[in-house]
């Protein structure tokens, strides 16, 4: 400590502060500068420094050293438990950046590490230093690789606290999405004054119409319901600055586009775009010409599926899909599984067939009223069922760590609904199993996925080993 206060007349006043000071935890002892002091500080030799964002956030140095209120947000900070599980390379290879690196505010830090993220993914490291620039992103990456934080992250910095407006839109296309999307980013703001609301279709317009009567920083809501309250004049987007798409390929299809470009036009001229997604169709280039300015292009995905996760096929017949079910429910190590049918009827008569045979199982499909829907995946997601049954509403963005198994009843049409379904499991960086029954019909559409992809599906074994999809 003597070495930080090089002058005689510095030493004496920090040797009669301590005299009458109480000890403080730990083994060094930090001085605080009160105002009436610093003048006679800063006449010593080496005088104390803070820089503009030192300055903002409340932090003081005494010759390069932090002070204790640099060190304390640390040591209070409630983290969960290490996931000490193995991780692949679509998360590990990073350029070794920490989220200190980039400027963010103490209480977003807080939540960051609280929320037990412990260093930028890839995705995360190119987008959030871009996206705080103001620029507009294009960026294309893995499913369940961090996408989510790399656009909820500068939003949520970006947003003045003290200004009552929307000021940042999250669009994504399905309600679930839209729930989870809403659920990390108040976690990550548990400790800033930001207001985030959440608004899909199939819940209550009149609430939506109160609540946008209060303060809202941060909008998360599906294409529809959000143009609905815009053209009713209750969702003003005048001082919007940020437009993030999520799952930017799904709503920039026919189904959703001409909702979205209308509800561009609600927006500001010098509004920021950022598009996130892991597919990108030839549709989304004429939206990127049309609507973004000089994006920066980001993309991560050097093969399309990811590396912890291993697929094979089953070959059979139609009539013998649920006994090779059953067979793989009792040889598997499964935490949870999502199961995917081609059809809502199908999901039902699954989920039905699946509890005959004795095992827990939850089924959701887009025909379900929006409270069962949510209950379900609420449930699913704390872990109260083992098996989801699901139509391919699961298949875009939904998180579930605890899932290390996919398995698909139906095998899909196209190499975009595979990616998406697949990746439900062996989420950031974790491992995973995906395992496809294919019938004879199958048999074409399994090599062109193969193809498109360029990734082996290979026949399944009689044993798995627990090692490929339980680290």
């Amino acid at each position: 400590m003597s070495g930080m206060l090089n002058s005689g007349v510095g030493q004496q006043q920090f040797q009669r502060r301590t005299q009458n000071a109480p000890q403080e935890r730990g083994p060094r002892q930090y001085i605080k500068v009160v105002p009436q002091q610093q003048e006679q500080v800063q006449s010593s030799n080496k005088s104390r420094t803070m820089t503009p964002y030192q300055a903002e956030n409340g932090q003081m140095t005494l010759n390069g050293q932090e002070s204790s209120s640099m060190l304390d947000w640390k040591v209070q900070l409630k983290l969960p438990p290490v996931d000490t599980r193995h991780k692949t390379e679509d998360v590990t290879a990073t350029k070794g950046n920490e989220f200190e690196d980039y400027f963010l505010k103490r209480e977003l830090l807080m939540g960051i590490y609280e929320k037990g993220f412990e260093r930028p993914s890839p995705i995360q490291e190119e987008s959030i230093p871009i996206a705080l620039t103001g620029s507009d992103i294009l960026a294309r990456a893995k499913n369940g690789t961090g996408k989510t934080a790399a656009f909820c992250i500068p939003a949520i910095e970006k947003i003045d606290q003290n200004k009552n407006a929307i000021q940042v839109l999250i669009l994504v296309p399905t309600r679930e999405l839209a729930l989870q999307t809403s659920q990390v980013c108040k976690e990550l703001a548990k400790h800033l004054s930001i207001q985030i609301m959440v608004s899909t279709g199939g819940t209550s317009l009149k609430d939506d119409i109160m609540r946008l009567d209060q303060t809202v920083h941060l909008l998360i809501s599906t294409p529809g319901r959000v143009l609905d309250l815009a053209n009713k004049g209750v969702c003003n987007l005048r001082d919007c600055s940020m437009l993030v798409m999520d799952e930017a390929d799904k709503l920039l299809s026919p189904e959703f586009r001409p909702l979205v470009e209308r509800l561009i036009g609600y927006l500001p001229r010098n509004r920021q775009v950022l598009l996130f997604s892991a597919t990108f169709p030839v549709t989304v280039k004429s939206f990127k010409d049309r609507f973004l300015r000089k994006p920066y292009v980001i993309n991560l995905m050097d093969e399309l599926t990811l590396k912890g996760i291993t697929q094979y096929y089953a070959f059979v017949e139609e009539k013998q899909k649920v006994h090779c079910l059953n067979t793989l429910f009792s040889k598997l190590q499964i935490n949870q599984s999502i199961i995917f049918c081609n059809s809502v009827n199908r999901v039902e008569l699954l989920a039905k067939k699946i509890t005959e045979l004795g095992y827990s199982c939850f089924y959701i499909h887009a025909k379900m009223l929006q409270s069962h829907r949510s209950r379900v995946f609420h449930d699913f997601k704390n872990g109260a069922c083992r098996n989801l049954v699901s139509s391919d509403l699961f298949t875009r963005g939904i998180d579930i760590q605890a899932v290390n198994v996919v398995i698909n009843f139906d095998f899909p049409k196209n190499s975009e609904t595979y990616l998406h379904r697949v990746g439900r499991s062996g989420r950031f960086g974790h491992l995973g199993l995906a395992v496809n029954l294919i019938t004879y019909e199958d048999r074409f559409n399994l090599y062109r996925i193969e193809q498109e992809l360029g990734s082996e599906i290979k026949p399944i074994p009689p044993q798995i080993d627990q090692v490929i999809y339980c680290r």
